[in-house]
């Protein structure tokens, strides 16, 4: 019997950029190169198989491709802002458009795919630094203890796998998820798909 039979299978994406097995699916995909599992659709050791770690539409042009199957590994984020935060960036195919966008506001200007996938491979190998919260564009991902963080119109928002909830925030020093090049971007404009309950209330955002 597979292991999806009995158990999630291990591959949602949290903000830190671990892949953990948890049931809920999220709003987005994604792939980091290419297949890090096996024949029981279990993970390798590995973590990526090349520096193109990218965010995809669930759907696209009637595709289908097995999960965790003979090709790549599908995984899959509560929205865009996660997919950020966990070093990810747009897809130049399934998101023509947000891709676009995002390369035109990243920090290196005139930097291809490739480029791009370079700098933020090496971003997120590293650590980001503590950095003042106040100071931050919306969607920007920092980190207090196993908690992640960001804001949007104001209103400061606490990460789970299922959505986002609105919380009391003092701004102080905090650990940044995001990589800085992502967070460039965002100061630049861009604007990343939310998960569609992440709006500005204490209650929990939930769709």
């Amino acid at each position: 019997m597979s292991q999806a039979a009995n158990h999630p299978l291990q591959n949602r994406v949290t903000p830190f950029g671990e892949i953990v097995a948890i049931a809920a699916r999220g709003t987005m995909m994604g792939i980091r190169g290419g297949r890090i599992h096996d024949e029981t659709k279990r993970l390798t050791r590995r973590r990526w198989t090349s520096k193109r770690w990218i965010c995809c539409e669930l759907a696209f042009k009637g595709r289908w491709r097995e999960v965790m199957g003979p090709g790549y590994t599908h995984l899959f984020f509560l929205d865009e802002v996660t997919a950020l935060a966990a070093g990810h960036r747009p897809c130049f195919e399934c998101r023509r458009e947000a891709a676009k966008a995002y390369q035109a506001a990243f920090p290196e200007s005139g930097a291809g795919a490739d480029r791009m996938d370079e700098i933020l491979h090496a971003e997120r190998l590293g650590e980001h630094g503590i950095v003042d919260t106040r100071d931050l564009p919306d969607a920007a991902v920092w980190a207090e203890g196993e908690d992640a963080f960001t804001r949007r119109e104001g209103q400061v928002l606490r990460w789970s796998p299922e959505g986002w909830q609105g919380v009391e925030w003092q701004d102080r020093p905090a650990r940044l998820l995001t990589p800085p090049a992502s967070v460039a971007a965002l100061r630049n404009g861009f604007e990343p798909k939310w998960f569609p309950g992440a709006r500005t209330s204490r209650h929990a955002c939930m769709s």
